[in-house]
């Protein structure tokens, strides 16, 4: 009896052991398989609960340095870090929505004149107080340098500054959504205005999140700015933050390699033949470089809104990216789809080859002989189209014989014409072309009129489209109405990505406005 009373013991306690392990087991899975679906980023919003040692200074590294002065800058990677020191008017959300800054109200007085309240509480890093005359004298020096953000102030007739909180800009012609235009840094106009602006050796001031502390040979010092007006509710976990220059990317990577520099930004997407493929993590972005196929919505053949769809569903994009880009781009099919929340995901239209037939048979073209035609005012037309693309630019030639072989695979045939950088500025100025592959520099500002307003790149005629594209109310609208029409075809765009220490985490949103977005919540831990 007592023999089997301990055996009986033996089990139960047998049967416990292996509970525990399992349970064991199943607890470390979920642990590590949590961490490999999070890329191993630990999230700022859970560090609160855990003892994690944070290291104030984060370093970083950039090339063709030439001066931290927002408005003279033209490097890339200065322009984003100027936006930790240097506040706009307004800031972009990470999916481009208008949120004040330094300014506080705005009344839209006419289509030409907008009056701004500007916050007076906000200070410059010296103590000073910011008031609208700097804003005033910033448009002013813009002006006179050539800076990069000359786009942004060149519909400005006028500035006046009836006090120190109010300022009242006045336009040559009307801009659609003109508040998006105001997100360029502001200067202080006391700081400068007994020196020589552009050749000032003053240490530039700002009032964003950080101040520059040094400027030396080798790096620049940013800590952070006590006066920043979020200090008190939303401080910057990183303390300090250390640019390195270097004569080029390739000793950045190198670096990186190394540990000796925690953050990378690139529209390289080779980085891995620098860098590897393991013990970092990496976020990627849409770009604003955008290139698309346009009609000449004025052509005999294309002035028909079925072929300039059927050719839409017959075109592969992501073939495209993949053969002729190498992966280097990604697939894109609106103006604004670079993450705008103006952008309907749902409104895309499929590569459907079916599709493209039968929207063709259905508009009483034939297929004979290998080709498409119909007869239109008595003549047998055929689809058969000229597309140009500049011979300088290799990579649209690529593409460019992408798109003639998948349309030809349809019946619809393309004669690629490659011409000299002349000779193409020519066809687009006087969109005297059938089709022509070609892109531009999206703005932050969600304006459609240089794709689908009056006087549009496409010859595209379309008396509603012009009215709704002045209001954001109807932007969802005029992709509708877009898709069905086709008079381009958006392609592809460039991508970006931040490449990152496995040491370092917080809530990256990186977009092409700015690549640091949510910085206050980085940090660098031991």
């Amino acid at each position: 009896m007592k023999s089997s009373s301990n055996n009986f013991f033996k089990y139960i306690f047998i049967i416990v052991v292996i509970a525990l392990i399992c349970g064991a087991v199943y607890i470390i899975y979920n642990k590590n398989n949590n961490s490999s679906e999070n890329n191993d980023i630990v999230d700022s919003n859970t560090i609160e609960n855990q003892d994690i040692s944070i290291v104030e200074n984060l370093k970083m590294g950039i090339t063709n340095y030439d001066t931290m002065n927002p408005i003279l800058t033209k490097n890339r990677d200065i322009v984003n870090i100027d936006k930790l020191v240097f506040d706009p008017l307004f800031t972009i959300t990470s999916d481009y929505k208008l949120e004040y800054c330094l300014a506080k109200s705005t009344k839209k007085i006419s289509d030409l004149s907008y009056e701004i309240k500007i916050d007076t509480d906000v200070k410059w890093q010296d103590g000073s107080s910011f008031i609208s005359k700097d804003v005033e004298y910033t448009i002013e020096q813009i002006r006179n340098t050539n800076s990069i953000y000359l786009s942004n102030i060149q519909a400005i007739e006028s500035v006046n500054t009836p006090d120190s909180e109010t300022l009242v800009i006045n336009l040559k012609y009307n801009v659609s959504f003109f508040e998006y235009n105001l997100t360029f840094p502001i200067i202080p106009y006391r700081y400068y205005m007994e020196d020589d602006f552009v050749n000032s050796n003053k240490i530039p001031i700002g009032t964003g999140m950080y101040k520059i502390a040094s400027i030396n040979e080798n790096n620049i010092l940013l800590i952070r700015n006590d006066r920043w007006k979020k200090i008190k509710t939303n401080p910057p976990r990183t303390q300090s933050i250390t640019l390195q220059k270097y004569n080029s990317i390739g000793e950045i990577f190198n670096t990186f390699k190394l540990g000796n520099i925690d953050v990378v930004s690139t529209y390289m997407t080779n980085y891995t033949d620098y860098i590897g493929t393991i013990g970092y993590n990496k976020r990627e972005y849409a770009g604003r470089d955008y290139d698309f196929l346009s009609f000449n919505c004025n052509d005999v053949v294309l002035s028909n809104a079925s072929v300039r769809k059927a050719i839409n569903y017959a075109i592969n994009k992501e073939n495209i990216v993949s053969t002729a880009l190498g992966n280097s781009k990604v697939v894109s099919n609106f103006p604004i789809d670079y993450g705008n929340y103006l952008y309907n995901r749902e409104s895309v239209i499929p590569y459907n080859v079916d599709l493209a037939k039968q929207t063709l048979e259905n508009d009483g073209w034939t297929y004979v002989n290998g080709k498409w035609q119909k007869n239109i005012n008595g003549y047998i037309k055929k689809i058969t189209l000229s597309l140009v693309v500049n011979k300088s630019n290799t990579e649209r030639i690529n593409v460019a014989n992408n798109i003639k072989e998948q349309l030809d695979n349809i019946g619809i045939k393309i004669n690629v014409v490659q011409v000299d950088d002349e000779r193409y500025q020519n066809y687009l100025n006087n969109k005297n072309y059938q089709l022509i592959l070609t892109g531009v520099q999206n703005s932050v500002n969600p304006d459609l009129s240089y794709f689908y307003g009056e006087g549009n790149i496409s010859n595209y005629y379309n008396e509603e489209v012009f009215s709704k594209i002045k209001s954001m109310d109807s932007i969802f609208e005029v992709q509708k109405i877009i898709n069905d029409e086709v008079p381009h075809i958006g392609l592809y765009r460039n991508k970006g990505t931040i490449i990152l220490n496995s040491n370092v985490g917080g809530d990256f949103a990186p977009n092409s406005n700015f690549l640091f977005y949510n910085f206050e919540k980085w940090y660098r831990q031991q």
